[in-house]
């Protein structure tokens, strides 16, 4: 008698393990699209977080101003509004998952982008009250809008 499986057995082996795969693959890139989600949300919270933080520190020293956007490209570092209320460095990027600073010279505003699993959702900030919001009713972005900020 030989010790060995047999074309019918290895055949169903593959056939499970394609199965699998078939299964998992897909969950794994609804894992990861679901983390940038949230990574995205922590720093949209944190950024909002910052900036009433700094508001407070102000008011207490008599300076009722919300804090500055930043100058320059790159508005994402220590100099902007990202890099001013945050601990820690963000990405400036276009790769999904990361986020850019957005020139718009025809509105009073900062604006940045986040690519969202590769729609790009674009921020507002206003200096006047301190808001750093999206769109929710945008055409092209409204869907994930909803989903980073609510």
């Amino acid at each position: 008698m030989k010790n060995a499986f047999s074309m019918i057995e290895l055949v169903f082996v593959i056939v499970i393990l394609g199965i699998l795969a078939a299964i998992a693959i897909p969950k794994f890139a609804a894992t990861r699209d679901d983390a940038q989600i949230a990574k995205a949300r922590a720093t949209i919270a944190s950024v909002r977080s910052g900036i009433v933080s700094e508001r407070q520190t102000r008011l207490i020293k008599g300076d009722s101003a919300y804090i500055e956007a930043g100058t320059g490209a790159n508005q994402l570092d220590e100099g902007g509004l990202f890099g001013g209320v945050l601990m820690y460095s963000v990405t400036d990027s276009t790769n999904s998952g990361n986020w850019t600073n957005v020139t718009r010279p025809d509105i009073n505003s900062s604006t940045y982008n986040y690519n969202a699993s590769g729609v790009n959702v674009l921020f507002t900030y206003t200096r006047s009250d301190g808001k750093l919001d999206c769109n929710t009713t945008h055409a092209t972005y409204g869907e994930e809008c909803k989903l980073l900020v609510n």
